[in-house]
């Protein structure tokens, strides 16, 4: 039980660090930061980030958040953090601010609260050797979907909100295991949503 009661609450941690990550673009809507400060922050948080994952897989840092907020999966590979930050930076230094705040809030936003309101089903898909695929259940990904469309809608055209929340559907909801390495949505949520929202204001 007291294992259970660990586990569920260093989930809730999570999610409540991944819906912190929001307070950087939100500050950039409400004026608080410009764009050029939020392209600083995120690269000054990369360059820290890699530090810290350098140390704690090269060298070793035993620093109880990282047992506390890590998965399983994370204790040998990138944790789920510094795969946010990568992509997060990535996104704000390519994409312009229209399709870049939305795809940043699918991540840190859509997907705690779609974890939050369709827990479902995983199941894997081969042998994790060479390549296996992590699905969730049908149910979270309509969540998922609705969620992460809503956020497009709030800054860009209808299709291009669609397109976001479908590209932020897929990357939420298969997770790639390539040679036993996780290809985290932390990765791939934001860099998936921009390329989806991109692709809809190209249509219209």
């Amino acid at each position: 039980m007291h294992s259970l009661v660990g586990g569920l609450g260093s989930e809730v941690a999570r999610r409540g660090v991944h819906v912190s990550g929001s307070a950087l673009p939100l500050a950039y809507v409400v004026n608080v930061l410009t764009w050029g400060q939020v392209q600083a922050i995120l690269v000054a948080a990369l360059a820290a980030v890699i530090v810290l994952e350098v140390i704690r897989l090269g060298i070793g840092l035993d620093w109880w958040i990282y047992e506390y907020l890590t998965r399983e999966y994370e204790q040998d590979n990138l944790a789920g953090y510094a795969l946010a930050v990568i992509s997060a930076t990535a996104v704000v230094l390519i994409a312009p601010p229209p399709i870049a705040v939305p795809a940043l809030l699918m991540l840190t936003l859509g997907d705690p609260i779609s974890g939050l309101l369709a827990s479902g089903r995983i199941q894997s898909v081969g042998d994790g050797r060479y390549l296996e695929l992590i699905l969730k259940a049908p149910r979270a990904l309509a969540v998922t979907f609705v969620v992460c469309t809503t956020i497009g809608l709030a800054f860009v055209a209808p299709v291009a909100a669609l397109f976001g929340g479908f590209a932020a559907t897929v990357a939420d909801g298969v997770k790639p295991v390539i040679a036993t390495y996780v290809i985290d949505d932390n990765l791939t949520i934001p860099l998936a949503s921009a390329a989806g929202i991109a692709l809809g204001l190209a249509i219209v």
